[in-house]
């Protein structure tokens, strides 16, 4: 039968299973670094239009026609000294980190390409561009998705996931289980575990992703780093207490053009300071806890959305 897409209103439940993570950890905590900056909707790539999406041109609506240069420099910011900074966060703590790729954003930046092979970043394809999935038609996104994994194959290699901008077209996971190659997807919300799911008789790991755990909230109602680190401060406190009876696992969800900036950047080391502090904690890359998964909680023969 065709792969469709069904609603869960249940998933695990109230026992959810015990991930069992490496070391016996509460939590398992993934870091990702969406980078997008150069494949956004622009003028230079044919567009028509200048992307403003978690800028602070977003909603401002200034120029009316034509390019948005502001909105542009922005966007080069996160590429030219955010993934710096953020790059130099991790690595002054030797932890580890998911690259949430757009292949030609990565294409932009050789010596970013270069510094996240070099650090063993794991990379999840974000995509050929960050454009809306849901927006192409089945053949436009069979071929985005192709045009994707050559690109970053290239530049940074093969990438184990896939996740889209905001939200997949209701033929994604086909398409990207149809593709092969991919160990996961990322392209759902409303769980806190990964799960299966079968997609025409193939089964296919979904590692769920957050954007409630995210630096997006600096592009909304929060202004400071005090407010979003303790922010999500709370969120890991609450799963680190829960995951004394039942582990959890967490995503953080970052922009080099939102966080990237100085006072942002604060509430960032902040809370990888803090997180360092606790016991039982996995900070892992997202390959990682795709691949514990699979071989923990192997495919059960019968996916959630069978």
């Amino acid at each position: 039968m065709p792969y469709e897409v069904k609603r869960d209103f249940i998933g695990y439940g109230a026992n959810p299973p015990d991930p069992q993570w490496p070391g016996g950890a509460r939590l398992a905590v993934n870091f990702v670094i969406n980078y997008e900056e150069g494949s956004e909707p622009s003028f230079a790539l044919g567009d028509g239009m200048t992307e403003t999406g978690l800028t602070e041109a977003h909603g401002g609506s200034q120029v009316k026609s034509g390019r948005d240069l502001a909105a542009e420099g922005m966007f080069e910011y996160g590429s030219r000294v955010g993934f710096w900074r953020l790059h130099r966060l991790f690595q002054e703590r030797g932890l580890p980190l998911t690259i949430f790729g757009c292949a030609l954003a990565l294409e932009a930046n050789p010596a970013a390409a270069a510094a996240i092979r070099a650090a063993g970043y794991d990379i999840c394809s974000h995509g050929w561009r960050w454009v809306k999935h849901f927006e192409l038609s089945e053949a436009e996104e069979r071929e985005h998705i192709r045009k994707a994994v050559e690109s970053l194959t290239r530049t940074v290699g093969r990438p184990d996931g896939w996740y889209c901008r905001y939200g997949p077209s209701v033929n994604t996971r086909r398409l990207v289980v149809e593709h092969g190659g991919f160990l996961y997807d990322s392209d759902y919300y409303g769980e806190e575990l990964p799960f299966w799911v079968t997609v025409e008789g193939r089964p296919q790991l979904v590692v769920p992703y957050s954007l409630t755990n995210n630096d997006g909230k600096y592009a909304g109602w929060m202004g400071t780093s005090d407010q979003w680190f303790s922010y999500i401060r709370d969120a890991f406190d609450m799963l680190y207490a829960e995951g004394a009876r039942t582990p959890k696992m967490m995503s953080v969800g970052l922009h080099m053009r939102l966080i990237g900036h100085p006072a942002r950047a604060m509430g960032l080391q902040r809370l990888l300071d803090y997180m360092m502090q606790r016991k039982d904690v996995w900070i892992a890359r997202r390959v990682d806890i795709a691949k514990h998964w699979q071989a923990v909680h192997p495919h059960p023969g019968k996916g959630l959305n069978e």
